[in-house]
Parts: C-alpha cells; sequence; structure tokens
C-alpha cells in the first residue's frame, strides 16, 4: 500500500479533532480517534514530523502490559501502584490517584491497540527498572521498545521524520548498543558490535536506511498514521487557542506564509513538548545555573504554547524540573570538540549509559562524592541541583578511559586533542594534580580516592551503595570484580571532566485530569482543551520510575483524550 504523498492532504478549516504537535502521543490520539469514525488532523510547527519522541532512546515504561507477560515477566496493576508508591514522592494535581490510576488502566490497553493497529514492539529484556529493589520493583524492567524500521517504507515521507542525528547511522537500538560498548570486557559485546558492523554493511550494500530507538517508534507511527488516510501537516507554528463561549474550539498559526485557524468540533489536543530551547522560559523557571545550550531536546521544544495555555488560565506545576541526562562542558559550559553535527547543531554528550563504570566517580569542589553516580540519570541531575553541585567533577583513571565508551569515545579510542588543549578534560600524573589543575580541594579528593579505591576491593559502597541493585548492574562491567560498578581510580594518568544537568526536554507543565483535559488553579476545567507529554506536569511527578517514563504517558494520556473526545461526539450524535 502506497502512501499519500505531504503534498496530497488539503489543509480544511475543520475537523472532528485537532492535535497539535506530533510526538507519539498524538498518532496515539489520531489512530484511536480513526478507528471510532472520527476524523483528526495533525498539526506541527517543524517539517520532521515525530516530535521529542523521534529524538529519544525510543522506549515506553508500561507496567503490566502483555507483551513483558509474553515473556514471563509477572507483573500487575497491584504491584506496579506498590512500585509507585515506594518511588514517586512527589504529591501534586499531576500525581493525583486518579490520574495514576487511568495511567495504569489504559496504559496495557494502549500496547495492545497499537500492536492491533501495526506497532512492532520488543522487549528489552534486563533494563530494570530504575529503583528495582523497592517494593514493587521490576529486575527485568517493564520497558518495551520498537523494532528497527528501514525508512524507505515511508516513501515520500522518508524525509520528513523528526530523528536525533547521531543515532541515524546506527540501526541497533540503545540497549543492545549499551551492552555491546563493553566489547573490550566481553565475548557477548564483541558479538554485538560484529553483528553491527555486519549490519551497517549490509544495510550500505542494499541502500536500506535503518533507524531504532525513537526514529523507530515515530517511522512506524507515523506509517500507520498515513496508512489510515490520517491528515498530517508539517509547517503549522501555532500561536494562538481560539475560545468561544468559555470553550476552546480551535487553533490559530502560521501556514504557508498567513495565519490561519484551524476548529476542532470536539476539541483540541496539545502534545507540543516543552521549552528546553527556549532560554528566556528557563531563566525565568528554572534553577540557576541553567542554560538551553546544554538540551538535546529536539528544536521544536521552545514552549511558546505552554504560554498560551497559562494566558488561558491554565494551572502549572514542576515547571523547574526536566529529564535530566548529565553532560560534560567546557569550564564556561560550551560544548566541547566532538559535541557538533556536520550542520553545526550542538549535541552534548549524554552520559546515562556510562554512569555506572568502574574507575570512575563524581565529587564536588570539596573532593567529596555526593551521590550513588549510577543513579537514574533524572535523579542525578536533581541531586546536583538539590545539593548546590553545577559542575561536579568526574574522575577517572587510564583504565575508564582505555575500556570503556566516553561521549564519542569507542573504548580504546585516544581523547580528542583539543579536549586537552581547551581544559575540556583535564589530565594528571596524580591524584593531588589533578585537583589543582581542575579546582579540586587536593586533600578532599585524596581521601576520597582511597576510601573510593578501599571500597572497589571489598565491592561494598559504604556512601551510596553503588552496584547493589540491577540498574546499576546492567550498565556495569560485569568482569570487574567483587563490584561490576566500582573499581579503584588508581592507575595514571588521571582525568577529570566537568559535569552539567544537562537534559533531552523539560518535564513540567499545565495540570491535566485524568482525562487529559487542561485544569485551572480553581479546579475547573479550560472546555474544549486537552494536553499530553511534556508540556504536562507528569503523573510521575519529580521521579523516572524505568526507561520511557516521559513518553508512555505521553502516549497514553493521548489515547485517553481521544477516547473522551469520543464520548463527546456520541452525546452530540444523540
Amino acid at each position: 500500500m502506497s502512501l499519500p504523498s505531504p503534498e496530497s492532504f488539503v489543509l480544511q478549516p475543520e475537523y472532528d479533532f485537532v492535535i497539535v504537535g506530533s510526538g507519539g502521543g498524538s498518532m496515539a490520539a489520531a489512530l484511536y480517534l480513526k478507528k471510532a469514525g472520527l476524523n483528526p488532523v495533525i498539526l506541527e510547527k517543524r517539517d520532521q514530523i515525530g516530535g521529542s519522541t523521534g529524538f529519544s532512546g525510543g522506549v515506553w515504561w508500561v507496567p503490566n502490559n502483555h507483551i513483558i507477560k509474553r515473556h514471563g515477566v509477572q507483573d500487575s496493576k497491584a504491584l506496579a501502584n506498590r512500585y509507585l508508591d515506594a518511588t514517586v514522592d512527589f504529591a501534586g494535581k499531576g500525581t493525583a490517584p486518579a490520574r495514576r490510576e487511568a495511567f495504569l488502566d489504559e496504559g496495557p490497553e494502549m500496547v495492545q491497540f497499537l500492536e492491533d493497529e501495526g506497532m512492532k514492539f520488543f522487549y528489552p529484556d534486563g533494563w530494570s527498572d530504575y529503583y528495582d529493589e523497592r517494593d514493587g520493583g521490576q529486575p527485568r524492567g517493564r520497558s518495551l521498545m520498537a523494532e528497527p524500521f528501514d525508512l524507505r517504507n515511508l516513501g515520500p515521507w522518508q524525509e520528513k521524520v523528526s530523528l536525533y542525528a547521531p543515532f541515524t547511522s546506527v540501526p541497533f537500538d540503545a540497549f543492545t548498543m549499551m551492552k555491546g560498548l563493553m566489547f573490550k570486557k566481553t565475548f557477548a559485546a564483541k558479538l554485538i558490535m560484529a553483528r553491527l558492523a555486519v549490519a551497517m554493511g549490509v544495510n550500505k550494500l542494499l541502500k536500506r536506511r535503518i533507524v531504532a530507538n525513537g526514529g523507530a517508534i515515530q517511522s512506524r507511527m507515523l506509517e500507520m498514521t498515513l496508512k489510515r488516510g490520517i491528515a498530517v501537516f508539517g509547517g503549522f507554528a501555532a500561536n494562538k487557542l481560539i475560545e468561544e463561549e468559555g470553550r476552546v474550539v480551535g487553533i490559530e498559526g502560521a501556514y504557508r506564509g498567513k495565519e490561519t485557524l484551524v476548529r476542532g468540533r470536539y476539541g483540541v489536543l496539545l502534545n507540543v513538548g516543552g521549552f528546553a530551547r527556549n532560554d528566556a522560559m528557563r531563566q525565568r523557571y528554572q534553577r540557576h545555573p541553567i542554560s538551553a545550550n546544554w538540551t538535546n531536546a529536539n528544536p521544536g521544544d521552545t514552549g511558546e504554547m505552554i504560554e498560551e495555555m497559562i494566558r488561558l488560565g491554565a494551572e502549572t506545576e514542576n515547571l523547574d524540573l526536566a529529564v535530566w541526562v548529565p553532560t560534560s562542558l567546557n569550564a564556561d559550559g560550551s560544548v566541547p570538540a566532538g559535541a557538533r553535527g556536520a550542520d553545526g547543531s550542538a549535541y552534548p554528550f549524554m552520559h546515562n549509559a556510562d554512569l555506572a563504570i568502574p574507575h570512575y566517580m563524581w565529587v564536588d569542589r570539596t573532593g567529596q562524592r555526593f551521590i550513588n553516580e549510577a543513579n537514574s540519570y533524572m535523579e542525578v541531575g536533581e541531586t546536583m541541583y538539590a545539593k548546590g553541585v553545577v559542575p561536579a567533577f568526574a574522575i577517572f583513571d587510564d583504565r575508564a578511559m582505555r575500556d570503556y565508551a566516553y561521549g564519542p569515545l569507542l573504548p580504546g579510542m585516544k581523547p580528542v586533542k583539543e579536549w586537552l588543549a581547551s581544559g575540556f578534560l583535564v589530565k594528571a600524573d596524580t591524584i593531588e594534580e589533578l585537583a589543582h589543575k581542575a579546582g579540586i580541594d587536593a586533600a578532599g579528593l585524596a581521601a576520597q580516592v582511597e576510601r573510593y579505591n578501599r571500597f572497589a576491593e571489598t565491592g561494598i559502597d559504604e556512601e551510596f551503595h553503588k552496584g547493589e541493585r540491577q540498574y546499576d548492574r546492567f550498565r556495569g562491567d560485569p568482569t570487574n570484580k567483587p563490584n561490576p560498578c566500582i573499581g579503584s581510580i588508581a592507575k595514571g594518568p588521571f582525568y577529570a571532566t566537568r559535569i552539567f544537568p544537562g537534559d533531552v526536554g523539560t518535564f513540567g507543565g499545565v495540570v491535566t485530569d485524568e482525562k487529559a483535559r487542561v485544569m485551572r488553579a480553581d479546579g475547573s476545567l479550560i472546555e474544549g482543551l486537552y494536553a499530553t507529554g511534556n508540556c504536562t506536569s507528569s503523573v510521575m511527578g519529580r521521579t523516572y520510575p524505568g526507561a520511557g517514563a516521559s513518553i508512555a504517558p505521553s502516549f497514553v494520556f493521548g489515547y485517553i483524550a481521544a477516547k473522551d473526545a469520543i464520548q463527546k461526539s456520541h452525546n452530540v450524535a444523540h
């Protein structure tokens, strides 16, 4: 079945339901509406379709879904509730019991619906919950990913998918690649990298365009959407919500050079991402220091529609929050050599997979550790702000540099010369010299290294318990004994980099209820207006319980919004 071309869609003045933004939750909503017989439209301001989901690692965190059960994982709504009780410690309107109930009830149903519609899921068995040691935690994980996708299947749309440039040449998913990066240590990892080399060679020979991760999710979601004849428009820069008699009835935006109004009979859903690329909003709402230059969020993450919802009276929550993924930067906060794409765009290094390697630790300016470095990347960022450690310092020795990946460096690759010349990477023959060069208290760092090396011998992190849970160990080195995440920092030369709270998107926004309807501070609804994704206050609060904890709620509450709109259409019909 050939897909309709982008030019074949003609923008109409009215649809049954208007969806603004093209992240995964948008297409989940559109597919459900279409199946119910309604006519939705998706309006995206960028030319590329897929939003932040397309840029992402491409994971859903959905407890109690049927796919993990196919693999023998024992899960239930009750078990998931216990885990969230033990993990989500923020009590706000975004985490209201009714919203959690809706997420846990509708999530498994949404996964089944997408599979029936054509999504190809797979289970990354072993990508554990981030707090698997807590009550209800799942060491094998509750996350799902999408099978790799050949962009050629999109025909005329294949250049219009939102993709994260550093991922596009790698046809394997992030879960597999994390294991593969241990190729200097394990035979299994060597096999993964051999398979990768063969796959890349075959793909090049056959001119395949295989994408994985978020690109795989959004490419297949777009294919599914287009096969159903759902209209998708890029280049529609929404800027104003239209209210009539106290109800949102449409959206106005710049399209093909003129202001255009599109009305939605049964409502408007905003799935417009956060404001990670809007430095003015970040300075206004978030903790300092902060910079839009530290983010890996998609370029469309600029926040103007969050401000528009605020203009209509929407309540907000957790605007100071982001999905923190630590990054290493120059001393002045600029990106180092090797962190820009061919077009000059910045892609700050993301340190989420390498936080659990041996011979590596983080300290503050006094030389003291302040966290289990292998924690959830979200918790790492929150702790940096809570303890005033921005920047922190990563301290590691020659074995960490030789045996494990760092930023764009594969294991065994030599540091980029510009790193040393610019001071991004600090190098010294002794710990004391390293401390002086980096601006760390030398006595404090020497004492901390001595303690840490003792932990490496016993395998027990007496300070922060690194390596005790499955989530830590899954990213560690299984050949490093007795603890896969702790190795002594004892073999020179020694290295340090400055660590900042980078992110992949902001994580606070407007408050919505259990049906994804946008709420005012007094608890009333802004009639006709729905929201999902990173423009909303998350059902996860200020916690990231597992891989895919932002993408899954975006999908689930988009799906829920569609259900509510369908009910409204039935009420009108009768």
